[in-house]
C-alpha cells in the first residue's frame, strides 16, 4: 500500500481550486461512509469516518450523503492509502437540493380529487342551510293557528304544523353536521398530501471529494471534522477508607467522563475517546485595548427607542446536567468483584486524552453516558474540619497530594465513606503534586459548641469621647469521642476593615490562631490541633472595633 498525497485545503478554497486541478468531466462516485473513531472534547468532538471504495483509473469525485448538518466544513481533512498511486484534490462540502417527490403527478391528481369531494360537501351544506331558513321563514310568517277565514283551527293541525317545522330543520341540521365532519377529514387529507407534495429539506450534508488514481485501485479514506454540539463533563468517586489500628487511611480517587452529543448523526460501535484539549477558546490570548484616563463625559440625550451604551446582555448559565449512576444486578452465585473498564491514558506536555477500550455507542438522543477513565489510590491524612460561627457540626476531611501527570479538572464527586454513600460535593483543578482536600460528611463523636461571652458597645476617650466601640468574646470547645487522636480544624471569622478610621484588633484573651487569611480569604482565622481522646478543648476568640463616633458602622458578607 502506498500513501496518498494530502490536501488539507479548507471549504473555502474548494471552489477556486476544483477547476484547475481536475477535468470538469470527472465522473461522480456514490461513496457511503462510517464514523469510527471520536474524540470528545470538552466543547466539541473530532469525529473520523471512513470511506471504503474501488476506484477506476483516472478522474473521480467521490460523493457522500450521510455527512451531519453540524460539522465545520472548514475543518473538514481527508487522508487514507490505496493501492496505487491516488491524489486527493479539493473537498466540498454543501447541503444536497432538496428532490420532489418522485410520484408528484398522483399526489397532484388525488389532491384535486379530494377537493372535488370537499366542494361537494359545501354545495350540500348549502342546500341543507337554505332548507333550514325556510321552514323557519314558513313558521314566522304563516299562524297555523287561523284558518282561510280567520276562524280557529283544532289543535291537532296546530301540533302537526309544528312537528313539520321541526322535522325540516333537524333534517338540515343533520346534514350540514355530517358534511362538516366530511369535510374536516377531506382537509386532513389533502394538507397531508401537501406535505408528502412539498421538498422535504436536507437532514444530512453531502460531501464532495475529488480524487485522481494512476490505475484502478482499492482506496481508504479518512475523512475528518469537527462537531460543537458534543461535549464531556468530569465526574469523579471518591472513596475513603478510614482505617483501623493496622491499617492506615487511604483514598481511591476514580476519574469519570460523562459524554453527551447532539450531533444529529448516532456514534454507532466506535473507538471513542476524551480529550482535555478545549477547542472553543481560540489559539491565542485576548488583545487588550489601551486604558484612558479621563474626566467624565457629559452623557448626550438618547433619541427616543435607543439602548444605552452601557447595557449589556445577562450572561448565559451553564446547566450542569445530573450524572447517571448504573445500576449493577448482583448475581447471588457471585462472589468474585467485578473490574470496571477503564481507560488507557496517553498524557503529554499540554493535554491529556483517554481512550475507552474496545467499541463503544452513543445515539444523538440518547442522553448522557458515564465512562471510567482513570483512578487512583493514595494515602489520606485524616482531620475535623468546622466553622461553628455558621454550623457547629465537625466535618471529616481527607487530605491528599495528586500524583496523576493527569490534570484533575474541576468536577462533581461522590463521596462514599467506609463503603457508604454519604453525598456530593465538588473537586478544583489541581495538578500533579498539589494537595486536593475532600469533606467526607460529619463526624458525629466529635462535639463542637460555640457561646458568645460577651458582646458590649460602647465608646471610647479619657476625658471626652471621641470614637464608639463594639467588642465581642467567643468560646468554642471541642470534645474528641474517638477512642484515637485526631486532628482538629476550627475556622472563624475576625472583621476585617477597609478604611483607616476603622480599627479591628485582637484582644489579650484571644487564643493565638495556628493561620489566617486561610485560603486566600481575609480575616478569617484557624486554631489546628491534636486532640486526644477523650479530650476537651476550649478557644477563645475576642475582638474589638473602634470607629469615629459620628459615623455609623455595620458588619456585612465581603463581596
Amino acid at each position: 500500500m502506498r500513501t496518498i498525497a494530502l490536501c488539507l485545503a479548507t471549504t473555502s478554497l474548494v471552489l477556486v481550486t476544483t477547476a484547475a486541478a481536475l477535468p470538469a468531466w470527472a465522473a461522480d462516485v456514490d461513496a457511503t461512509s462510517a464514523i469510527d473513531t471520536v474524540t470528545v472534547y470538552p466543547d466539541g468532538a473530532s469525529v473520523t469516518r471512513v470511506i471504503s471504495l474501488d476506484l477506476s483509473s483516472g478522474d473521480s469525485t467521490l460523493v457522500a450523503m450521510d455527512f451531519p448538518l453540524s460539522l465545520d466544513p472548514s475543518s473538514l481533512r481527508v487522508e487514507g492509502e490505496a493501492g496505487a498511486k491516488l491524489t486527493i484534490g479539493t473537498i466540498d462540502a454543501r447541503p444536497p437540493r432538496a428532490a420532489p417527490p418522485v410520484n408528484l403527478p398522483e399526489l397532484d391528481k388525488r389532491i384535486e380529487g379530494l377537493k372535488d369531494q370537499r366542494a361537494d360537501l359545501q354545495g350540500t351544506i348549502d342546500a341543507a342551510a337554505a332548507r333550514r331558513k325556510f321552514a323557519q321563514h314558513f313558521a314566522e310568517a304563516s299562524p297555523a293557528g287561523l284558518g282561510d277565514k280567520g276562524e280557529a283551527r283544532p289543535i291537532t293541525e296546530w301540533r302537526a304544523a309544528f312537528a313539520a317545522v321541526a322535522e325540516e330543520i333537524a333534517t338540515a341540521d343533520t346534514t350540514i353536521r355530517d358534511a362538516a365532519r366530511k369535510q374536516r377529514e377531506i382537509d386532513r387529507q389533502i394538507a397531508q398530501l401537501e406535505a408528502e407534495r412539498s421538498a422535504k429539506p436536507p437532514s444530512k450534508l453531502e460531501v464532495r471529494i475529488d480524487v485522481a488514481a494512476a490505475a484502478a485501485t482499492k482506496a481508504t479514506l479518512r475523512v475528518t471534522y469537527a462537531v460543537r454540539n458534543a461535549r464531556w463533563m468530569p465526574l469523579y468517586d471518591a472513596r475513603l477508607d478510614t482505617g483501623a489500628k493496622d491499617r492506615k487511611p487511604q483514598l481511591e480517587l476514580v476519574r469519570r467522563a460523562e459524554v453527551t452529543q447532539s450531533t444529529g448523526e448516532d456514534w454507532s460501535n466506535v473507538t471513542l475517546g476524551v480529550s482535555t484539549v478545549r477547542i472553543g477558546r481560540g489559539g491565542s490570548a485576548p488583545e487588550l485595548n489601551s486604558l484612558i484616563a479621563q474626566y467624565p463625559q457629559v452623557p448626550r440625550p438618547l433619541a427616543l427607542g435607543t439602548a444605552s451604551d452601557l447595557a449589556r446582555p445577562a450572561p448565559m448559565t451553564r446547566q450542569a446536567q445530573p450524572p447517571t449512576m448504573a445500576k449493577i444486578a448482583e448475581a447471588p452465585e457471585q462472589r468474585e468483584r467485578a473490574d470496571e473498564q477503564q481507560a488507557v491514558a496517553e498524557i503529554g506536555d499540554f493535554q491529556a486524552t483517554f481512550k475507552i477500550p474496545g467499541r463503544v455507542s452513543l445515539g444523538a438522543a440518547e442522553g448522557a453516558k458515564s465512562l471510567r477513565i482513570a483512578s487512583m489510590t493514595v494515602p489520606a491524612d485524616l482531620a475535623v474540619r468546622a466553622a461553628p460561627v455558621a454550623d457547629p457540626t465537625a466535618f471529616l476531611e481527607a487530605s491528599f497530594k495528586q500524583t496523576d501527570d493527569a490534570t484533575l479538572l474541576p468536577g462533581k464527586v461522590a463521596i462514599y465513606r467506609d463503603g457508604v454513600f454519604v453525598g456530593r460535593g465538588k473537586i478544583t483543578a489541581s495538578a500533579k503534586d498539589e494537595t486536593v482536600r475532600l469533606g467526607f460528611g460529619a463526624d458525629d463523636k466529635v462535639k463542637i459548641e460555640r457561646a458568645v461571652l460577651k458582646r458590649n458597645e460602647g465608646s471610647a476617650g479619657l476625658l471626652v469621647t471621641t470614637s464608639k466601640t463594639d467588642e465581642r468574646a467567643f468560646k468554642t470547645t471541642v470534645r474528641n469521642g474517638h477512642d484515637f487522636p485526631i486532628k482538629v480544624a476550627i475556622e472563624d471569622q475576625l472583621p476585617v476593615s477597609e478604611n483607616e478610621d476603622i480599627v479591628v484588633e485582637m484582644l489579650p484573651s484571644n487564643t493565638p490562631p495556628t493561620a489566617s487569611n486561610i485560603r486566600d480569604r481575609r480575616g478569617v482565622q484557624e486554631w489546628s490541633f491534636d486532640a486526644k481522646p477523650g479530650e476537651a478543648r476550649d478557644i477563645n476568640f475576642a475582638w474589638r472595633i473602634r470607629w469615629p463616633k459620628d459615623k455609623g458602622m455595620v458588619i456585612v458578607p465581603a463581596g
